[in-house]
């Protein structure tokens, strides 16, 4: 089986697919990493010199082998990955594959993204909370549709140890 965690930045996606991963005894995958790996540049670089439709493509493909590939794994995605390129049909209704949401509030988002902007290109430029408040707001608005099509949606505004618990009742 493998899992695939999405949601929003700063959600948790990789801390807990981690830490997951080491409870399964599997590999853990993020996604952007890989992509970095694979280009040799940063997500942001890549942004820059060949543009977000070429980054989409590149993303879509490279979850599209992920998926296909047999090992068993945890996998978290970009927060935009499964508004993009059909990726979401790459990983609902598969039975080799989980999807969970990793659900945060709005408060805590803005919080932590707010702490990390400058490791964050879309959100680099906000000055304010305020700013990042309705940034974060209407993003949100957008992503939420395909965020809740996973077939699980896990409350991530707790500690690490209760949401790895949550998702392991969910899915054993």
């Amino acid at each position: 089986m493998k899992i695939i965690l999405l949601g929003y930045m700063t959600s948790g996606k990789s801390l807990i697919g981690k830490k997951l991963a080491q409870t399964l005894d599997c590999e853990f995958i993020d996604l952007d990493e890989w992509i970095e790996k694979k280009e040799k540049l940063k997500i942001s670089e890549i942004f820059k010199k060949r543009g977000e439709i070429y980054f989409r493509k590149l993303e879509h493909e490279t979850l599209k082998t992920l998926v296909l590939d047999t090992k068993r794994n945890v996998i978290s995605l970009g927060g935009g990955t499964p508004c993009y390129s059909n990726n979401l049909d790459l990983l609902i209704n598969k039975s080799d594959l989980k999807t969970l949401y990793l659900k945060v509030s709005m408060t805590n988002l803005v919080d932590r993204l707010f702490k990390e902007k400058k490791n964050r290109p879309l959100v680099s430029h906000i000055k304010t909370k305020e700013e990042l408040t309705e940034f974060v707001g209407k993003h949100l608005f957008e992503r939420i549709p395909f965020y809740t099509q996973a077939e699980f949606t896990i409350d991530a505004d707790r500690t690490e140890n209760e949401i790895i618990e949550s998702i392991l009742f969910k899915l054993f």
